[in-house]
């Protein structure tokens, strides 16, 4: 987990021992944030494929390219099982994905 420079070009590699023998790396653009809570080390750059990447602690968190196949997963799943919500109660929402898919369910009132 670090950024690195290869022929004059910033790179942001994630290597963790739970994906043996493979690596996430990503092209950097431009580094938006980099500073550190009480609580962990928060990172924000502009890569040059998958847009904007949140990091906390050196961990890819979600990017910009990708974050819609969480949401989406976490939110129409539960609502395709459970039926017809008329009413939906999200707590935490972090960024807000999971609302605006909740907001994509026709039947959904408030």
């Amino acid at each position: 987990m670090a950024f690195s420079e290869i022929n004059g070009t910033k790179w942001f590699s994630e290597v963790n021992s739970m994906w043996a023998g493979q690596a996430m790396s990503l092209e950097v653009e431009e580094m938006l944030l980099d500073t550190k809570s009480k609580f962990q080390h928060i990172q924000v750059f502009k890569s040059k494929t998958y847009g904007t990447v949140l990091l906390l602690d050196g961990i890819i968190q979600a990017t910009e390219r990708d974050e819609f196949s969480y949401q989406e997963m976490i939110t129409h799943l539960p609502m395709f099982a459970q039926g017809k919500a008329k009413k939906v109660l999200v707590v935490g929402g972090g960024d807000g994905g999971a609302l605006r898919e909740v907001c994509r369910q026709r039947q959904v009132l408030s």
